[in-house]
């Protein structure tokens, strides 16, 4: 499903997203959870696993895009947002725009290990890619931003980021000539203002959209899509290692918070729900779309790869109170973690060129 695809567009409920849970048996962190920052109790065992049609059914592609009722999907909005996404203007020196810390040459994220902000300063953790975000719940590492569009005037108010004061963003662009007009023909009741400024990225940004992968071509029936390899790597990923029980759905990811042992000093979400110890160095469940692309890897960048990834979890990670239950030593043999390795590759699609959009003046 590419963003030129989007006439089909509608909304879907994001309660479908938490079914393999279900069909698992496990007892995780739930989406609901995720946003106040709750724990549950955790199963450590899968019971009785579904068999691979079953587990095929659970990831198959949505064939619509999601839109609030609020901030419905338009041609015209994506257009004006995708100009105002890729506008250095956004930020206070003219120096940086959206799509420099998410840029499509590097899986829409931006290949370094933390981002860089303001005046070059590295910021504290790494840029999160923008693919598949139309079916986010929550934003940013630490979950602090409920939507895309809040999201969207985050990074450019942000001191450390884009230093941009809205008010002064909003002057900048009332002195181009080209953006009033866009404005006006997008949001005729409303014009140019922050709030339309953040709807318009946000329709964008749900665009930004994983196209088909090898994974995809073999859930749907071709045998010959991934290797063997990947194919056992997908039933270590569901079973023995337990991925699926936070990287779960289509875009492999419940938006839930795990400290996953990383030794790390950063809080994470507990910065916002304090008290709650599981919470303490919990970040997001990042989706798995476009994996292979997205390097370095966690909140931290502190993993170069994926075999790094694998590893760390197969260790288990540092031990400590906030450590998520579903952290342990795995025993992943070798051929397993290279099968899980293969089978994570087999997410990442031949995305089609993003072509630059011509700026107003």
């Amino acid at each position: 499903m590419r963003p030129d695809q989007v006439g089909r567009i509608a909304s879907i409920g994001l309660a479908a997203s938490t079914i393999i849970l279900a069909a698992f048996g496990y007892a995780s962190l739930g989406f609901g959870a995720a946003l106040v920052g709750e724990t549950k109790q955790i199963s450590l065992q899968p019971r009785n696993a579904p068999g691979t049609d079953a587990l095929k059914a659970l990831y198959r592609r949505p064939a619509t895009i999601p839109f609030p009722k609020d901030n419905p999907y338009t041609p015209e909005k994506a257009a004006l947002g995708k100009k105002l996404y890729f506008d250095t203007r956004l930020s206070v020196t003219s120096a940086q725009s959206c799509g420099s810390c998410h840029s499509p040459s590097f899986g829409w994220g931006d290949g370094l290990a933390v981002g860089v902000g303001y005046g070059m300063q590295k910021l504290g953790r790494r840029s999160p890619t923008v693919v598949n975000a139309a079916w986010g719940g929550i934003f940013m590492w630490d979950g602090r931003l409920a939507t895309l569009e809040e999201q969207a005037l985050g990074p450019i108010q942000a001191a450390g980021e884009m230093n941009m004061p809205l008010d002064q963003l909003m002057k900048r662009l009332g002195s181009i000539p080209e953006y009033k007009p866009l404005f006006v023909k997008v949001f005729p009741e409303e014009g140019m203002t922050p709030k339309t400024l953040a709807k318009a990225i946000a329709t964008y940004e749900r665009t930004v959209v994983s196209e088909r992968a090898p994974f995809d071509a073999w859930i749907e029936g071709d045998e010959k899509a991934i290797s063997e390899e990947a194919k056992r790597g997908f039933a270590v990923f569901n079973v023995k290692a337990q991925c699926a029980a936070c990287h779960e759905g289509w875009n492999f990811t419940n938006d839930g918070f795990q400290d996953i042992g990383l030794p790390s000093q950063d809080v994470g979400r507990a910065q916002f729900v304090p008290g709650v110890i599981k919470m303490e160095h919990a970040f997001k469940t990042p989706g798995l779309r476009e994996i292979a692309r997205r390097a370095p890897y966690m909140h931290d960048g502190s993993l170069a790869t994926l075999e790094q990834v694998v590893e760390h979890y197969d260790h288990g990670g540092v031990d400590r109170p906030s450590r998520s239950d579903l952290m342990r030593p795995l025993g992943l043999t070798v051929q397993e973690k290279s099968d899980l390795v293969a089978f994570l590759r087999s997410l990442t699609s031949n995305l089609a060129p993003t072509a630059a959009p011509v700026l107003p003046r």
